[in-house]
């Protein structure tokens, strides 16, 4: 799996709408699957465009719980044989990394009746089907930033916009941005970031932020922070500040330059009791029409290349596969992170605690 992964550049979606769904034998009764997600306004989402027409349409009943996105717990279930979880919405280096343990299922495609090449990155994954493409962007309120940031470089200028930013207690998308902000090309990031030298200078460009960053952990934070006027802007995630509009009458703005690309998955947990319903599920959720009608809820992208033709033209402006939003993106490394991730954030903890 790790192989093929998509990039950045891989958001520019093309193709015709076609989707192909394994047949639905009559279910009986009892028939349910289990299937986890990350709660919050994108679970909502999957609710409504996913799970609730898959229940109506099977009649195979669907049982929801959330998690935090840990990999622990799936692994501790199928070393154990104690699988629950029967399809897990999963993020893509965690797709990766467990797929390469052999704690996924290995999927064959032919079975869901899906055409590899119509996904992001060819649909060249083992073990997953690209469910929906987040971002992470900086955020801010227009009623108290009219004229806001533009670039990336302003989430670094205090003297041009003063006051508190929200941060993601992380390196991930951290490192890249003040790289970027300090004059490093996105196309070049990830070879400056594999150098000690370029980690301790993404560490110097943090610095001239530090004392005015409040460091947030959960994605419902950045939102109530902006509404409480404890920042002036914010790392999100995107999906997150769309619901704070659509759904709360936030007057909150992107901004997309240096987004970086989150992409998840659809995956199966090894040695699930209800494999064929699994299946089944992925079928569904990762036809086009099924990605297109997620995005009426929330403002994330499709996995799906075909679903772009199905999505309403009004919501594509606010999709950070939209053109000219995935021209901005960073292409986006996970292999880099996969492999240097745990020494990076064992930097970053020792630099916040400075």
């Amino acid at each position: 799996m790790r192989k093929s992964l998509v990039t950045a550049s891989g958001l520019a979606l093309a193709g015709l709408a076609v989707s192909v769904l394994i047949p639905l034998k009559p279910a009986f009764a009892g028939d349910q699957l289990t299937i986890i997600a990350g709660g919050g306004a994108l679970q909502a989402a999957q609710r409504k465009a996913l799970f609730e027409p898959f229940s109506k349409t099977s009649g195979i009943k669907i049982t929801e719980d959330e998690y935090n996105y840990e990999v622990d717990k799936i692994r501790a279930m199928v070393e154990t044989n104690t699988v629950s979880w029967d399809v897990v919405d999963i993020n893509q280096s965690a797709a990766v990394r467990l797929c390469d343990a052999g704690i996924l299922e290995t999927l064959d495609w032919n079975k869901l009746g899906l055409d590899r090449a119509k996904f992001l990155g060819d649909g060249k994954y083992d073990c997953g089907v690209p469910s929906h493409v987040g971002a992470a962007v900086v955020a801010y309120d227009k009623d108290k930033l009219p004229n806001g940031p533009k670039t990336i470089a302003d989430l670094f200028d205090l003297q041009k916009f003063p006051g508190k930013r929200g941060l993601y207690k992380d390196p991930y998308s951290n490192f890249e941005w003040a790289l970027i902000a300090d004059g490093v090309s996105k196309k070049d990031v990830y070879n400056v970031l594999k150098t000690p030298e370029g980690v301790e200078r993404a560490l110097r460009k943090l610095d001239t932020i530090k004392r005015d960053v409040i460091w947030w952990t959960s994605g419902a934070q950045p939102p109530q922070l902006l509404a409480d006027g404890q920042v002036v802007m914010t790392s999100a995630w995107n999906g997150r500040i769309y619901d704070a509009v659509k759904n709360s009458g936030k007057h909150f703005e992107i901004m997309w330059d240096a987004q970086v690309p989150i992409m998840n998955f659809w995956a199966i947990p090894k040695s699930t009791p209800r494999r064929d319903e699994a299946y089944k599920f992925i079928a569904f959720a990762a036809s086009a029409q099924s990605q297109a009608e997620l995005t009426r809820y929330i403002s994330y992208g499709s996995g799906n290349k075909n679903a772009v033709k199905l999505v309403d033209p009004a919501i594509l402006p606010d999709l950070p596969t939209a053109p000219e939003h995935a021209a901005q993106a960073i292409d986006f490394d996970v292999v880099f992170w996969i492999e240097k991730g745990d020494q990076l954030r064992q930097r970053f903890t020792a630099w916040l605690a400075k």
